[in-house]
């Protein structure tokens, strides 16, 4: 069910009628109107697909996907409270604040998104009574939304207009082939502002060809000397840029942290952390955290990757896993030749998480590839963990 903070406006019972009866054929055809309000939106704003939205996800179309996704997740919410998904609009809250949207962007997206409907499903479907009341549900998710972004701008102490700051680049180390490791200060020796274990920042970069892209870095540390780390693998355009122009010295501009997957149980409730490739880095930045304020608190540590070479932070996860009493670390290598000699905590081969011993009770928290995590929760409901004891951080697109 919905928490209080993010309760939405209720439609009415005559426009509820409606949704229920049309979310069917809405739903079928958001693949198809996705495309057409993106076309719109941007030939009538092509600031926004130039410096704003990432290139990549809209070459792929998983932003269309998961527009589409959180459109008709939204609605269902409304006609049923009790339906999943609820977390999805605080995820995209956060995703929201950590780009700076503000409420005067919504009215544009409501415009080009019912121009989109109307043009796919016909103006003789899309009567009076269905264009009212799915307007209902857009303006109560965005001002649900505009509501919760608000909060979290107050929270962090800024607004859509200051969320980004400069921060010099102090430090870059490489972890592995693809992963180099960045340490990030304030340009003016200043503190920056403080993060929960499992946040990230925004990083906008301008590319050669002029235009502003952005991708958001899970905070992987914060050093004793006030310092942020993050941690890129070779990927993608703003990744790419990152690897080849950014040294020490540069000046980056990033947003202040955002993100809802942290570290919210109580000291004694066991954890499951299962990260894989460059999902590691939400997973140190809450080994940190434990290490040094909750140091008697079961942990099991599950990390897969390619190869031992690939694996970046390797000596340091075990390093962490070993300054916890209660921690134990698992490995997997899906890479590695027949034969590689392997000793303990190493395995070869898939995770498979029927192999390790935890708790059913454990709080899980899940960051990698799409398919990985869903292999994950898989598994874990295999072996009866509640779906309501998982959670997972993925930086592909949501809602914008």
């Amino acid at each position: 069910m919905l928490s209080s903070r993010l309760s939405p406006a209720p439609l009415s019972p005559a426009q509820a009628e409606v949704v229920k009866a049309t979310l069917p054929l809405v739903g079928g055809a958001i693949g198809e109107i996705t495309p057409i309000f993106y076309r719109r939106l941007f030939a009538a704003h092509p600031e926004l697909e130039r410096d704003l939205f990432n290139r990549g996800n809209q070459a792929n179309g998983s932003q269309q996907k998961a527009l589409a996704g959180s459109v008709a997740m939204y609605a269902t919410l409304l006609v049923d409270p009790d339906a999943p998904g609820a977390d999805v609009i605080e995820r995209i809250a956060h995703k929201h604040a950590s780009l700076g949207v503000a409420p005067e962007q919504y009215p544009v997206v409501y415009e080009h998104l019912f121009a989109a409907i109307v043009e796919v499903l016909g103006a003789d479907v899309v009567t009076a009574d269905v264009a009212e009341a799915w307007t209902a549900v857009y303006w109560s998710m965005a001002d649900t939304l505009i509501g919760r972004e608000r909060e979290l701008y107050e929270a962090a102490g800024t607004s859509p207009e200051r969320v980004w700051m400069p921060v010099k680049v102090v430090e870059r180390v490489q972890q592995s082939p693809l992963t180099v490791a960045f340490g990030l200060a304030a340009v003016d020796g200043g503190e920056l502002p403080d993060f929960a274990p499992g946040q990230y920042i925004s990083v906008a970069v301008q590319l050669p060809d002029g235009a502003r892209q952005i991708r958001q870095y899970s905070l992987s540390h914060a050093g004793a000397d006030d310092r942020w780390r993050i941690s890129v693998r070779r990927e993608g355009a703003v990744s790419s840029y990152l690897h080849e122009y950014v040294f020490e010295g540069d000046v980056l501009q990033v947003s202040h942290p955002f993100g809802d997957i942290t570290l919210d149980s109580p000291a004694d409730t066991p954890l499951l952390l299962i990260s894989a490739g460059i999902g590691i880095t939400p997973v140190l930045g809450m080994l940190y955290f434990i290490a040094a304020e909750q140091p008697g608190r079961p942990v099991t540590v599950v990390h897969c990757d390619r190869t031992r070479a690939s694996h970046a932070h390797r000596a340091e996860l075990a390093d962490l896993v070993e300054q916890i009493p209660g921690a134990t670390l698992h490995t997997w290598y899906d890479g590695l030749p027949e034969g590689y000699p392997l000793t303990e905590p190493d395995r070869s081969g898939r995770i498979d998480l029927s192999a390790i011993d935890f708790p059913v009770e454990t709080n899980v928290y899940i960051c990698g590839p799409a398919a990985f995590m869903e292999e994950a929760v898989r598994q874990l409901g295999a072996i009866g963990v509640p779906r309501e004891r998982i959670w997972f951080e993925a930086f592909s697109p949501l809602a914008a």
